[in-house]
């Protein structure tokens, strides 16, 4: 009886201290040495051809690398997080070959409507706008918001009220207006009437499905530890009736927490239904897992193939540039040297 009661007695021990092994692995697969910044940004994801011409390729990649600069001359410098991800995302937006700002696609009634979000992960401060028609960077409203305002989300004419509080630089509809993005919603236009189609926006055919979505955004951690996301888009081509997507939605698109910093692109109804930026943070922490395990997770396990790209940064500096696309224009830069800009896989 006693040997019975002694070998239970081992075998308890046994489970118990493989319990507290596995987690211990468990943990050093997070425990990585904290570097002094890291920055990621992106360009948008999707079907991006790879027979494009060299000299397109090499000003997609050659603006890729001038964004993450503007970013690593705030970090390297000892600038803040926060500072790296707006001006990096204002770059972006001021550069046509990108849904976002100037580049911004047009709207069912041939009109430009412009969200954005950004979100500071240590304190979960959040600001985000929607359906903007005359900012000409909407990433910067969307901070006046988060520092500024006691409610996170203003939208249409409120946003617009609110701009006028501060000297933000304003524009009219024209500015945004680029000749191959209305062509394309001319295209989209065109098979609308030739379906006869009534649907909403997210019912989209084959050729808008092989588009690639341009939203912009960047992730970012500072050498105090400051971590943040930021996102800011024109929204897809041919949207009705107000539609708002992933990107000002906080928990989707947008996301930041005191593990890690989200920023997503894609098909924005897609992100959104699977709560895209919390599900990975919630993921690292509970799991608990490395930025890399729940990003793929998140790609490979609840989006579905085509749905999305994503990046991120953990609270150490590690990164995640992942996609279940065929491309994203992206880049990441960090304290340590690595630096690596790409389109595809």
């Amino acid at each position: 009886m006693k040997f019975g009661k002694a070998l239970v007695f081992v075998l308890v021990l046994a489970i118990i201290t493989g319990a507290l092994y596995i987690g211990n692995e468990q943990e050093k697969k997070t425990e990585t040495k904290k570097k002094d910044w890291a920055l990621v940004i992106h360009g948008g994801a999707g079907t991006i051809s790879k027979d494009k011409p060299d000299s397109v390729v090499k000003a997609y990649k050659n603006d890729l690398s001038e964004a993450l600069a503007v970013g690593e001359e705030i970090l390297k410098n000892g600038g803040s997080a926060l500072d790296a991800v707006e001006n990096v995302i204002n770059y972006l937006e001021n550069n046509p070959k990108f849904n976002a700002g100037k580049g911004a696609v047009f709207t069912h009634d041939g009109g430009h409507e412009l969200d954005a979000a950004m979100m500071v992960g240590n304190t979960r401060e959040a600001g985000t706008i929607t359906g903007v028609k005359t900012v000409k960077n909407p990433i910067s409203l969307a901070r006046l918001v988060m520092e500024n305002s006691k409610h996170v989300m203003f939208a249409g004419d409120g946003a617009e009220k609110y701009a006028d509080k501060f000297e933000l630089e304003r524009v009219n509809q024209d500015y945004f207006f680029t000749e191959h993005r209305h062509k394309a919603w001319k295209r989209a236009l065109k098979r609308e009437k030739q379906e006869d189609a009534q649907s909403s926006v997210i019912d989209l055919s084959p050729e808008e499905l092989k588009q690639k979505y341009g939203t912009v955004g960047a992730v970012a951690v500072d050498k105090e530890g400051q971590i943040v996301a930021g996102t800011s888009t024109g929204g897809m081509t041919n949207k009705k009736f107000g539609r708002v997507g992933d990107v000002p939605i906080i928990g989707s698109g947008t996301y930041a927490s005191d593990v890690v910093a989200v920023s997503m692109t894609g098909w924005g109804e897609k992100i959104m239904r699977a709560v895209s930026g919390h599900t990975v943070s919630a993921y690292m922490k509970h799991k608990p897992a490395s930025i890399e395990e729940a990003g793929n997770y998140l790609l490979e396990d609840v989006l579905d193939k085509g749905d999305a790209g994503m990046i991120g940064v953990d609270k150490k500096g590690n990164i995640f540039m992942g996609m279940n696309t065929q491309g994203m224009f992206r880049g990441a830069s960090d304290s340590e040297g690595n630096r690596e800009v790409a389109i595809w896989k």
